[in-house]
């Protein structure tokens, strides 16, 4: 998996570089398709911005998170990150399969 870091008015350090790195292995673990992430990091004010694009199968997810600490931020953009990409792995693989012959036989 690649990982394109960026940031806005900030200086990504590696301290920020490796954990984002380490907290984005974890979307490997319910979807293996993943192979690139680009991951914006800003700063406006006091408030710390992340937001990230994965394309998946033709499609982009795109999640955006922000709070008073960067890392805070950056646990909120993977949480929503990997609700999306469990929700996009269920839609594929549930065809409804089944569920017309269950209602038939029930009659």
């Amino acid at each position: 998996m690649q990982v394109n870091i960026a940031g806005h008015h900030l200086e990504v350090t590696q301290a920020l570089r490796d954990y984002v790195t380490s907290k984005l292995e974890k979307l490997e673990r319910h979807f293996d398709q993943v192979s690139n992430i680009d991951v914006i990091l800003s700063i406006d004010k006091l408030v710390q911005k992340a937001e990230a694009t994965v394309p998946v199968n033709g499609q982009n997810l795109f999640a955006f998170a922000e709070d008073q600490d960067m890392y805070a931020a950056i646990d909120a953009l993977v949480d929503k990150l990997d609700r999306q990409i469990i929700k996009r792995k269920e839609k594929a693989t549930n065809h409804h399969r089944g569920a017309g012959i269950n209602k038939r036989a029930q009659i």
